[in-house]
């Protein structure tokens, strides 16, 4: 037998007179621990598909296995979406007409739904324990086979199928623990289809009956999952390629309920730096970058390392996606109108480090340097408090910002690009000392020192022409002058136009470091 599962589409508006369904799709992690970057592509996924076709886009927390469950880990979730502006519509935080939200505060809906199955023949309760399971599969891997409970073995097993219904009685009322198994279709072909990956073809005989309700009253990820989208009107599950595996008997648990099925889409995997395995915490830790959006622990976040959330948007979308044209930078709005899952590819997407690095420093060059300026502040006081320096006011920081931001990735950059603006140089790079510092250059910035203070407007294009006078009056050449200057108020041979940085630490300051350099060197 062949059965065939085709793809919908749902349109919003109208088709041959019938008002299609509102589009609503869902982001369902787990909290087992921190969001991984992976997830966050997801639900990013999800997002723009939902906004996209006018929909809507659902966060459900899918908390079934209380083993695993860690604390901090759903609001480790819930902010970091709202940290990328990846906005839900219905949420366990914000409410919704389809709640609760936590599959935990569910547990009371999905037992009716395993009695049904159970009821139709369609699951069956199991009483083996781990132990008999545990041999059973060491039986076969010593005769060179694997073991699979389904529809070969189960008959032979100790379940509700083999046993009389009053045995099986008698163990439910002595308190016997169980669980519940869908009972999976003997010899059928399964024909599905995904919405990026096309066509996909099951055989049955393959599956195992799969545990539905587990012996601690709480439901698998599989029947909680089936129930949920369908009460929650879901209408395309797009979630990674991991659940590929599962989507035969998700689809098998559709039918068997008498439901239609939402559209699927798998989406790639995100592969590690060097092209091979799926991207993990430990390739960060080995290669320097993160692969949580925020912070967890010892493990850093791009927020803490400095990205800004555009950024994170922008290089997760184009793991996977593409537009089908040359660009690379989009806003999320851009995202939104242009996102579509047939141009998801079905190949994993290479991880790579230095372009998430690109999008950033692009993304922080457009970035007004009011507003750079005003991200940067907490970071400068802090360094000014430690070394008990004076803290600048915001306009100060702004027109330092202004001046080095060109050369910035990340907002702690500025940093060490302004920190001469700031405070006086400690030291003097002694190769570049080596080449400036000459036997006259100690009279020469004298001079060069009087002349400056002579200026009244003390500005960059004031102090600019007097000194360049200076020069040519006293036939000097710009290298007796310019560069042992910059390395008496920088320390080194950087920075922006020198001019500039003179102005903004004031006459004081410059005499300071002009006539420390003179002491020093």
């Amino acid at each position: 037998m062949v059965l065939c599962y085709a793809a919908k589409t749902y349109l919003c508006g109208q088709n041959n007179g019938v008002m299609s369904k509102r589009t609503r799709v869902r982001f369902a992690p787990s909290p087992t621990g921190p969001l991984h970057i992976g997830g966050v592509r997801t639900a990013l996924f999800n997002y723009l598909f939902a906004k996209k076709e006018g929909g809507d886009f659902i966060l459900r927390i899918e908390d079934t296995d209380q083993n695993r469950y860690v604390e901090g880990a759903e609001a480790y979730i819930t902010e970091a979406l709202s940290w990328c502006g990846i906005i839900c519509d219905e949420g366990p935080h914000i409410g919704g007409d389809h709640g609760p939200y936590r599959q935990s505060e569910r547990k009371d809906i999905y037992k009716q739904y395993a009695d049904q199955l159970i009821a139709e023949g369609k699951a069956y309760y199991a009483f083996d324990t781990a132990e008999e399971l545990d041999a059973h599969r060491k039986d076969h891997e010593a005769k060179g086979k694997t073991f699979i409970y389904n529809w070969h073995n189960r008959n032979k097993l100790k379940n509700s199928l083999s046993l009389e219904a009053s045995e099986t009685s008698k163990l439910i009322e002595a308190g016997t623990e169980y669980v519940i198994r869908f009972k999976s279709p003997e010899k059928e072909s399964l024909e599905l289809y995904d919405l990026i990956r096309g066509k996909i073809t099951i055989d049955t005989a393959t599956l195992d009956d799969k545990v539905l309700f587990k012996s601690d009253g709480m439901p698998t990820y599989h029947l909680a999952n089936i129930v949920d989208d369908h009460l929650m009107e879901i209408t395309h599950v797009i979630r990674g390629e991991e659940w590929l595996p599962s989507l035969a008997l998700h689809q098998l648990l559709y039918n068997a309920f008498g439901w239609e099925a939402p559209s699927f889409a798998h989406l790639p995997l995100i592969m590690k730096p060097v092209g091979k395995g799926k991207l993990s915490k430990r390739d960060g830790e080995k290669l320097g970058f993160p692969v949580f959006p925020l912070q967890w622990g010892e493990s850093q976040g791009y927020r803490e390392n400095g990205y800004l959330p555009e950024a994170v948007i922008n290089f997760l979308a184009m793991l996977g996606w593409n537009p089908g044209t040359e660009q690379e930078i989009f806003t999320l709005d851009e995202l939104i109108a242009q996102f579509s899952l047939e141009r998801v590819n079905k190949s994993g997407a290479r991880f790579d480090p230095e372009k998430t690095k690109w999008y950033n420093q692009h993304y922080l060059q457009q970035m007004s340097a009011a507003e750079l300026a005003r991200r940067f502040q907490p970071l400068l006081n802090d360094v000014l408090r430690e070394k008990g320096a004076e803290l600048p006011g915001i306009e100060t920081i702004e027109k330092v910002t202004a001046l080095v931001k060109e050369r910035a990735t990340f907002i702690q950059d500025l940093w060490s690009l302004s920190s001469y603006f700031f405070i006086a140089p400690e030291s003097h790079d002694e190769k570049a000392v080596r080449k400036q510092w000459k036997e006259g250059t100690p009279a020469i910035l004298r001079n060069v020192l009087n002349v400056m203070l002579s200026v009244q407007d003390f500005s960059s294009e004031e102090i600019e022409k007097a000194v360049k006078k200076h020069i040519q009056d006293e036939e000097l050449s710009f290298g007796q002058v310019m560069p042992p200057l910059r390395l008496a108020i920088v320390g080194a041979m950087q920075g922006p136009h020198l001019f500039d940085i003179i102005s903004l630490i004031g006459p004081e300051e410059t005499r300071a470091r002009i006539e420390k350099a003179i002491a020093t060197l």
